[in-house]
């Protein structure tokens, strides 16, 4: 006779796929002064414990077996053979012989909110435990009534696999023996409602490709780093003292095949690096690569944190790719997005028929304008959740930054939204206190651990302190992007240059922020889309007028005080706006007016490495001084960028009109030089030059001695030095 009757509680629940504990019925137990070991089998004639002649009994009409008998000599990870339905034979380990294998201290501290490598025991991870071999899972789900892995090696079906519940942390557990890889998800049912979900898992490490949602057991990584230099001399490097010179990628859509389909992630980092280390960018920053289901939404709707696209490989491509740009002297950084995740019923949302991610009050909890939920910065898993994947992607692949994606829409409560859609903060404000508490965490802990990797802020708001210590009440940021700077440059641009000198103001006003936080000037995707125009498209005038404007734009970048940020694109004169779903038009490149502008950022980006003054004090007062910013009858302006040993004149003329015998004050006496001018022939320029040697004169200007008369080009920048200087160097 069975131990266990078909009607008891135990058994119900478990029939029914409600119970929390499937291990109180299932494996092997002692009833009676006996031992029993039970399976719960659907679809199956015949279970046999570990071999065909112990056969095990139905109990009732269930798929619940049992075998009630000598068990000495039975391994502790017994085997069952069964006879399926459909004929076909198997046999596995038992998945309920094992005792609880997630260390109970790294739940306490991932709910506790301090467990920043929460992925080493949530998600699907191959291990092997007295010599069996399979898959433990983990996942978090406090208001489920049952969990289950659900995967191709069980049909799907939720009743094979339930897992374990941990003690009151809302972590459930399950080693599955035999697994080595294969597509999963977690099949939960909601402890109040009953609602059935399944659910991709927020840990994966490996995600199937879109259209497809499941995640994959990602096996073990076998990439073997060749990138030890780079590191070395990366943790020696004073960035904010170094040029950083960073060209932002669309993986999609930056090249494509003859058919117009992705390219690998391999691929992808041999062209990279190779173009970017010959138009001279120091760095590439990549537009979200985490997993996202819709390629529209360029992976601003991140549904995969931990797990690097599938549209391009797998994750040890992507180390690849990292390995090989470090190889060749190309750092990466990462867009990462912690500011809202999309709706999708497979992901994240509701992901236990609750509000577990996101906030529980609708007027925090989405944001309308992108159709996205907004995370729980209040839960401390949600923390740990989050600074675990920032800490995944700069150890796991190496990167060498995040740059954080929307940050004002986490500092403020009332970010877009209308008066009735937000609440005040206990102290009455607009701030989101327990979101500015997480950036702050976040920033400590990346300085803590990874501390010569950089942490840059997409904020633009005037938050005070986004890039201060947080010792001190800032953020703790490395850099911010100068969206005032940006906003400013390009309507001032947009306009006619008859008009300009009106908005003169637009130019003078961002010195005098420029030091207030540590600034990358960001020319990015955001501005050629949604019918921005191209920054080509965005110049007025005839084509020549066009391309001199946007020459000018791109020297005034580069020599601003600040980090560099630039599109793709860009640097090939792009007549339309950014299309994600094509390859860039690189046969404009066969153009004169579009190879000129890649010439000039080839320029920039090699005099930024060999002149100190144009980066060294990007980050600090002394390396900006006027000259003069109050022509605006000429549209002119004319300032120095200084390092300790070194200084560089820029004037610039806003206006298509030659200014000859133009005078600018001069530090010192001597012979100046062009170190470049945006209008030479060779970027497409009219070829308005000076000669060679300008040598100054004892006339008083911009409050200097001595001074020297130029020709400013029209729609042209100069960059000046002292001829001696430079050949001390």
């Amino acid at each position: 006779m069975p131990s266990i009757s078909p009607d008891t509680s135990d058994v119900v629940r478990l029939i029914e796929a409600r119970h929390h504990d499937p291990f109180a019925v299932l494996g092997r137990h002692r009833c009676g002064g006996h031992d029993v070991v039970r399976a719960f089998q659907p679809r199956t004639r015949i279970v046999c414990l570990d071999s065909d002649d112990r056969p095990m009994e139905r109990i009732g009409n269930t798929d619940l077996f049992e075998f009630s008998g000598d068990v000495r000599g039975l391994p502790t990870h017994y085997r069952f053979i069964i006879e399926a339905d459909d004929g076909c034979r198997r046999d596995f380990v038992d998945p309920y012989s094992f005792v609880p294998l997630i260390d109970l201290h790294d739940i306490e501290r991932f709910n506790a909110g301090k467990h920043f490598e929460a992925q080493c025991f949530l998600g699907a991870h191959p291990r092997t435990f007295n010599g069996v071999s399979g898959v433990l899972f983990g996942v978090w789900a406090p208001n489920a009534e049952r969990v289950s892995v659900v995967g191709d090696f069980n049909g799907w079906d939720g009743r094979c696999h339930p897992m374990r519940r941990r003690g009151l942390g809302g972590v459930w557990e399950l080693f599955i023996p035999g697994l080595d890889g294969g597509a999963y998800k977690f099949e939960i049912r909601q402890r109040t409602t009953g609602n059935v979900l399944q659910k991709s898992d927020p840990y994966a490490r490996w995600t199937e490709r879109r259209p497809a949602t499941a995640s994959l057991i990602a096996p073990k990584s076998e990439h073997h780093w060749n990138d030890a230099d780079w590191l070395r001399r990366r943790a020696m490097r004073d960035w904010m003292q170094s040029p950083v010179s960073t060209y932002e990628v669309h993986l999609g859509s930056w090249r494509r095949d003859d058919n117009n389909e992705f390219l690998g992630y391999r691929d992808l980092a041999r062209q990279l690096a190779r173009y970017t280390n010959e138009i001279g960018f120091t760095h590439i920053e990549l537009m979200p690569i985490s997993e996202h289901p819709l390629d529209e939404s360029w992976g601003y709707q991140t549904t995969g944190y931990f797990s690097p696209t599938s549209r391009f490989g797998r994750p040890d491509d992507f180390r690849w790719f990292v390995d090989h740009c470090h190889q060749q002297n190309k750092g990466v950084f990462l867009d990462w997005v912690p500011a809202h995740f999309p709706r999708d019923e497979h992901a994240l949302a509701n992901f236990d028929g609750t509000a577990l991610y996101e906030y529980h009050d609708p007027r925090k909890a989405e944001h309308k304008d992108w159709g996205t939920l907004v995370f729980n910065y209040e839960r401390n898993e949600v923390r740990s959740f989050l600074i675990s994947s920032a800490l995944y992607w700069l150890r796991e692949f190496h990167l060498d930054g995040l740059r954080v994606d929307a940050v004002a829409s986490m500092l403020y409560l009332n970010f877009s939204r209308q008066a009735e859609d937000w609440v005040p903060n206990r102290l009455g404000g607009n701030q989101n206190l327990e979101a500015v508490d997480f950036l702050c965490e976040l920033n400590d802990t990346v300085r803590r651990e990874c501390p010569d990797c950089l942490m840059m802020a997409e904020e633009s708001s005037d938050w005070h302190g986004v890039t201060a210590a947080t010792s001190s009440g800032g953020l703790g940021f490395h850099l911010k992007w100068n969206m005032g700077w940006m906003h400013d440059t390009l309507n001032y641009f947009a306009k006619d240059p008859i008009h300009r000198k009106h908005h003169q103001n637009w130019l003078t006003f961002g010195p005098t922020y420029a030091y207030n936080e540590n600034s990358m000037l960001s020319l990015s995707h955001d501005e050629v889309v949604h019918l921005k125009r191209s920054l080509l498209g965005k110049m007025p005038g005839d084509e020549w007028q066009q391309l001199a404007n946007l020459r000018l734009l791109l020297t005034y970048q580069w020599v601003f005080p600040g980090k560099i940020l630039l599109f793709m694109g860009a640097e090939l004169a792009q007549p339309g706006e950014w299309n994600a779903g094509a390859t860039l038009p690189w046969d404009s490149l066969q153009q004169p007016g579009p190879r000129g502008i890649s010439i000039l950022i080839t320029e920039l980006n090699r005099l930024q490495l060999l002149n100190p003054a144009l980066s060294h004090w990007d980050c600090d007062s002394r390396g900006f001084e006027w000259l003069d910013g109050d022509d605006s009858e000429r549209s002119v302006i004319v300032f120095m960028r200084h390092a300790p040993d070194s200084t560089v004149i820029v004037a610039l003329n806003f206006t298509p009109i030659i200014r000859y015998d133009y005078r600018i004050g001069v530090p010192v006496a001597g012979c100046y030089g062009e170190l470049l001018n945006s209008d030479a022939g060779r970027f497409g320029g009219s070829d308005v030059l000076n000669a060679p040697q300008i040598g100054s004169e004892e006339i008083s200007w911009h409050d200097r001695d001595n001074s020297i008369a130029v020709t400013l080009p029209p729609l042209g920048a100069l960059l000046l030095h002292k001829i001696e200087d430079q050949n001390r160097r």
